[in-house]
């Protein structure tokens, strides 16, 4: 059973829930919310696509994961104008998405004959790139790059080399996708609970 077309599905959708979240309060009206939940769904995979030559882009081959995305920020508009989404949603619902695009961008990245190191860094990117277009178009720091967000490029590469690993010895793509999105997920969420974070750089001054 091939279950990476159904993570991508999930992926988008709850990406796109996140490009909506992310738009509370920025005065941003339904066609920007939609744009914002497009950029989010599909900027990360499509990266992922340019840099592995697999042209056209996944969503372009199939648009039914525009209808997914387009669907899910539609019906996050409608409810968040009639029922208050509280802004603390945003990070577990950025933290599924990061977990399941990041598993979705290592386990194609395998199947174009990547080499393990290189699954990892396009799953990553996969997971990441879109909040960063997300968060560039809304005139904010990206997620990934501030320091009070805690272990969020650091979950997705953790999760993507635990994947990669798991597939390379056990050959069982299911339990492999599932303990990298564990993964992904559990270092997110502790990190979120008990402000696990990297050490900063900073000189002997004390400069960072």
């Amino acid at each position: 059973m091939n279950l990476t077309p159904w993570l991508e599905h999930f992926g988008v959708a709850v990406s796109a829930v996140s490009g909506v979240l992310a738009a509370r309060g920025k005065k941003v009206d339904l066609f920007g919310v939609v744009v914002l939940a497009l950029v989010t769904a599909f900027g990360g995979g499509t990266v992922r696509d340019l840099c592995l030559g697999a042209t056209p882009v996944f969503w372009v081959k199939a648009p039914a994961f525009v209808v997914t995305a387009i669907a899910a920020a539609l019906l996050t508009f409608s409810t968040a104008r009639w029922l208050t989404i509280p802004r603390k949603w945003f990070e577990p619902a950025d933290a599924v998405a990061l977990a399941m695009f990041t598993i979705v961008g290592a386990s194609k990245s395998l199947k174009f004959e990547a080499g393990g190191l290189i699954a990892v860094a396009l799953g990553t990117m996969t997971g990441v790139a879109g909040g960063i277009i997300r968060d560039v178009l809304l005139n904010e720091v990206p997620l990934v790059f501030r320091k009070d967000i805690t272990l969020y490029a650091t979950a997705a590469i953790t999760g993507a080399t635990v994947y990669v690993v798991m597939h390379h010895f056990l050959k069982q793509p299911i339990w492999s996708a599932g303990a990298g999105v564990v993964v992904v997920l559990a270092l997110r969420f502790l990190a979120i609970r008990w402000e696990w974070k990297l050490p900063e750089f900073k000189t002997s001054d004390g400069e960072s």
